[in-house]
């Protein structure tokens, strides 16, 4: 077992749950809504960085493991939530918010997956 690498997952990691906890709270004091702004916010941010991660990763080869161990595992794993997004939406369920729940499990899986390939796209002009 690497040690060097499991400190740099974890410091990625508690970097980007600091990052998320900041963001999401900054958002949720700025928006009063029931809809969850600030968990798609991170997710989709999330997703774009590790777009841009994955992309450098396919056309350079100076970017070390250690680095995409850090961004890509560490912290895009640390700042993304996929059970935020799971709770939210069985909450808003459980609200008789059926709408409002769908749209943003849908919202959430397709704004993901494209800010995911932005992010590779983006790595084309570095």
């Amino acid at each position: 077992m690497d040690w060097y690498k499991i400190l740099l997952v974890g410091t990625g990691g508690m970097l980007g749950s600091v990052a998320r906890y900041v963001t999401v709270r900054s958002i949720s004091e700025r928006i009063q809504a029931i809809f969850p702004y600030g968990t798609l916010t991170v997710n989709i941010i999330g997703s774009l960085i590790l777009g841009i991660v994955y992309g450098l990763a396919l056309r350079k080869t100076d970017i070390s493991d250690n680095v995409k161990l850090f961004l890509g595992v560490g912290f895009c794993g640390g700042y993304t939530t996929f059970s935020s997004l799971a709770w939210e939406s069985v909450s808003l369920f459980n609200q008789k918010m059926t709408g409002i729940s769908l749209l943003y499990i849908g919202i959430s899986l397709v704004m993901g997956i494209l800010a995911l390939l932005t992010g590779i796209w983006l790595t084309r002009f570095f």
